[in-house]
């Protein structure tokens, strides 16, 4: 008899030990989960007082506000959707592409940019555009610099299209959308990017920094397959192109240590 109420007594205990433990990981989930999306609805209500207060006429400046509505919107349908912390760090992260968008816009309108955002996910290590640079592909001139101007009025705060990186700057034409294409569009786009990009252009005196060159294997085949490999792995964040899994798919990381261009 004392065997069995020894027995029960072990039982109820090992029950109870469960269901404190199921609890404790239950609250623990709820805590991220509220963390997460609290987080994400910050930088969406930020984004949306910055794009209320903003107006300009200048190509660049309206370009760079379509896009950044374009992410306010994408962020607003995937917080609507979202039930999980993953989901809701996505939302965030189209969120903060669209006030990447925003410091852009200040920038076209010459004032100041504003507080920084955290960096983005699919941005970092691709650097960005020092210097402006013109190449010709397919008989069309593409261009792309620092700063926004009457040639080089889309802005992209920085990525990876077919496994190389495209840094944060100001370009001729969006060339990373069009090119998301099937066939020609595709080749395409490789065809600017190798242009644009080539280590080949990591020489300073074809006007980027060294930075870009430290980055990337020296030496013949070995630069040009930091290039390659790797796949689109998903869109090109909010508006058009979902926002979802620019924060995170394969646009994350990159291989050139943050180095300029």
């Amino acid at each position: 008899m004392e065997l069995v109420l020894c027995l029960a007594v072990v039982l109820v205990g090992a029950l109870g030990a469960a269901a404190l433990i199921r609890a404790q990981a239950g609250a623990r989930r709820r805590t991220e989960l509220g963390d997460a999306r609290a987080e994400a609805q910050r930088w969406y209500e930020r984004l949306g007082g910055q794009l209320m207060n903003l107006h300009g006429d200048e190509p660049a400046v309206r370009q760079a506000l379509a896009d950044a509505g374009e992410r306010y919107n994408a962020a607003g349908s995937q917080l609507e959707q979202a039930s999980t912390p993953h989901q809701f760090a996505l939302a965030r992260e189209t969120a903060l592409e669209g006030l990447a968008y925003i410091r852009a816009a200040r920038t076209a309108l010459g004032i100041d940019p504003g507080p920084e955002v955290p960096t983005l996910a699919a941005a970092r290590g691709v650097g960005q555009l020092t210097k402006e640079r013109e190449v010709d592909v397919q008989g069309q001139t593409f261009r792309a610099g620092p700063q926004p101007g009457r040639e080089t009025p889309y802005y992209y705060p920085g990525g990876r299209y077919q496994g190389r990186p495209v840094p944060a700057g100001w370009y001729s034409t969006p060339w990373w959308k069009t090119a998301l294409g099937a066939g020609a569009g595709v080749l395409g786009g490789i065809l600017i990017a190798d242009a644009l990009f080539s280590p080949a252009f990591a020489d300073p005196g074809y006007g980027y920094q060294e930075g870009f060159g430290d980055g990337v294997d020296q030496g013949g085949d070995g630069a040009d397959q930091d290039f390659g490999g790797g796949d689109q792995g998903g869109d090109f964040g909010g508006g058009d192109y979902a926002g979802g899994d620019f924060g995170g798919g394969g646009f994350g990381g990159g291989d050139f240590g943050g180095g300029d261009f």
